[in-house]
């Protein structure tokens, strides 16, 4: 079935933008070979400056282009964005001379309304066996649907290809490809009252049937009745296998398409493999945007450039750029942090987000 086919088969006006294989190290987690990528790939500076974007569907031409300029003469290379009018936002960034690449919300489809309404049994199930659709974990919006379906496979594939198809859009940027966070950064807990110094079951994902009998009949047991779930080396291997699954089929499709592919991920390998079952270094992807954010973890500028050590060593030779928190960074520090993350091997960093660069960060950004 067509792609096109397919997500006309699940539903029409689904459309919008915000199994088990194996997932070994080696030749499966590079970018397929062949694939010839649009020229602005190429033309990037071996260090790239990026920005993530919350779209507006109140700026019109101008309004994107007053927004990308300052970018630009900083020396953002090149934007992701989510939302806003996809014509109106690559004609603007064409103009100012920046690549634009769509910011895609994955695993979490909180703004996905068929979904929700015409496939609640796709959603992820805790431990204590309560759907993240009915009673999303932390916040409201967290409601997350499951790596190991493959009916969710398919319909994600489609939806990216479908993004990557269009006009003007130059790459697709993954987002929340991953489980909930399983446990939060340590600088978030008060904020949710926890103390997660272990896997509590109500943020430990997923339980789903599904999940359950491919685990079963891949190992001969349910994870339910387990001793001890957390602690059990294959079971997490499954679920971080489960995403990567996911990943390598988006993968396929976006380039399929000629478009590169990226994923926001957590700060490094180890972290991301606790917190959030993402084994990121293992995907095909063509960048990867770390989110360093230090203060979350309660770490200082030093960390930002462990955390990129850590992911270098693991992508031979893919590219990374250290994602930044500007709440978090005066405009020195902001200075502070790009130059340890071209000491450290970065190949780039990626700013969230732009409507928090003040003058006084563009300027330290441009002198960086």
């Amino acid at each position: 079935m067509k792609r096109r086919e397919f997500v006309r088969t699940m539903g029409g006006g689904a459309l919008g933008l915000t199994a088990l294989g194996g997932c070994g190290r080696g030749d499966e987690s590079a970018p397929q070979a062949g694939i010839e990528l649009p020229d602005h790939w190429s033309a990037l500076p071996a260090f790239s400056v990026w920005a993530w974007v919350h779209g507006s569907s109140e700026r019109d031409l101008n309004g994107w282009r007053e927004h990308f300029g300052p970018l630009r003469a900083a020396g953002v290379d090149a934007v992701l964005v989510g939302g806003g009018e996809v014509g109106l936002v690559s004609e603007a960034a064409r103009a100012e001379g920046l690549a634009y690449h769509r910011w895609f919300w994955t695993l979490n489809r909180n703004g996905d309304g068929w979904v929700q309404e015409n496939r609640p049994e796709w959603f992820t199930v805790s431990r204590n066996g309560d759907s993240s659709l009915e009673m999303p974990p932390y916040v409201g919006y967290y409601k997350w649907v499951c790596p190991s379906r493959a009916p969710v496979r398919e319909y994600l594939a489609q939806r990216v290809a479908e993004i990557a198809a269009t006009p003007g859009v130059e790459g697709v940027h993954l987002d929340y490809v991953r489980h909930c966070d399983v446990i939060l950064p340590r600088g978030l807990w008060e904020s949710y009252d926890l103390v997660q110094d272990v896997e509590h079951p109500e943020f430990d994902f997923c339980y789903c049937d599904e999940c359950r009998a491919q685990f079963a009949e891949f190992d001969g047991r349910d994870p339910l009745e387990m001793l001890d779930p957390p602690s059990d080396e294959a079971w997490r291997r499954f679920r971080w296998d489960s995403v990567t699954g996911a990943v390598k089929k988006l993968t396929e499709s976006v380039h399929d398409e000629g478009k590169p592919i990226t994923a926001a991920v957590f700060p490094t390998p180890t972290i991301a493999r606790r917190l959030v079952r993402q084994a990121w270094e293992e995907w095909p992807l063509d960048r990867f945007f770390p989110m360093l954010y230090h203060r979350f973890y309660l770490e200082d500028l030093a960390w930002i450039g462990a955390g990129v050590r850590e992911g270098v060593a693991a992508l031979d030779g893919r590219p990374l750029n250290a994602g930044l928190y500007l709440p978090d960074l005066s405009p020195s520090e902001l200075a502070q942090a790009v130059a340890i993350c071209r000491e450290t091997g970065a190949s780039g960093v990626s700013l969230f987000e732009s409507n928090g660069l003040s003058a006084e960060h563009l300027a330290a950004l441009g002198g960086a």
